[in-house]
């Protein structure tokens, strides 16, 4: 009735077998994870290797519209109850002190007589974003000056290199901006924008300083 037949003992795989098989799943997936997954998802990449596959970059775009994504969340309206009894709304924020690498008002690099080192201009459709980045040397401070035309762009300066990323500034619904790019390390550093207008609108970049190359990533 039945034609099943049942493997002999010698047949089936043994205990060391399974054991080895079980290994080697599990170092083919902790490698598929750093060298894939946290690049692709997080912008992760602790081996360098995300980079040459060009999964890093997808990574920074995906957190992007993660965080743009947040920010565009409406805030959550708080009760009567706790607007009559929270009275730390009411006190002063603090002053913070400006980070060692940071985004600050032009002062102190070059003067408006002199002339812009390098221009750029990207035009962004609705919803397309773009990335310029300055190569620059860990202190090295670099003049930039930034403005829209036809609308206005969510925007993040930050910088990334040697395994290090950090932000310096972001906006939204900004249409211009200026100030100096002070590198918090050795790296590239600069800005993405996005348009998340229902028209295309024009960047204008403007930069003179102390950087090696200027180079756009999207």
């Amino acid at each position: 009735m039945y034609n099943n037949t049942i493997p002999d003992a010698a047949e089936l795989p043994s205990a060391r077998k399974l054991l080895r098989s079980t290994l080697i799943a599990l170092v083919v997936a902790g490698a598929l994870l750093v060298t894939v997954v946290l690049p692709a998802e997080y912008a992760i990449d602790p081996t360098g290797m995300g980079r040459i596959l060009g999964l890093t970059q997808m990574g920074k775009i995906k957190a992007q519209l993660a965080q743009e994504a947040a920010a565009d969340a409406p805030p959550a309206v708080p009760s009567q109850d706790s607007r009559a009894t929270d009275d730390s709304n009411l006190l002063p924020a603090p002053v913070a002190s400006a980070p060692a690498g940071s985004a600050r008002p032009a002062q102190d690099v070059a003067t408006p007589e002199q002339a812009w080192k390098d221009q750029m201009q990207v035009v962004l459709q609705p919803g397309q974003g773009a990335e310029i980045k300055l190569v620059m040397k860990a202190g090295a401070k670099a003049e930039f000056s930034w403005t829209v035309q036809g609308g206005t762009v969510n925007f993040d300066t930050h910088g990334d290199g040697g395994g290090k990323s950090i932000s310096y500034e972001k906006g939204r619904a900004v249409p211009a901006d200026d100030g100096v790019l002070a590198a918090a390390f050795d790296g590239n550093h600069g800005w993405f924008w996005r348009n998340r207008g229902d028209a295309p609108v024009t960047v204008m970049l403007r930069v003179r300083g102390e950087y090696q190359d200027i180079k756009r990533l999207i």
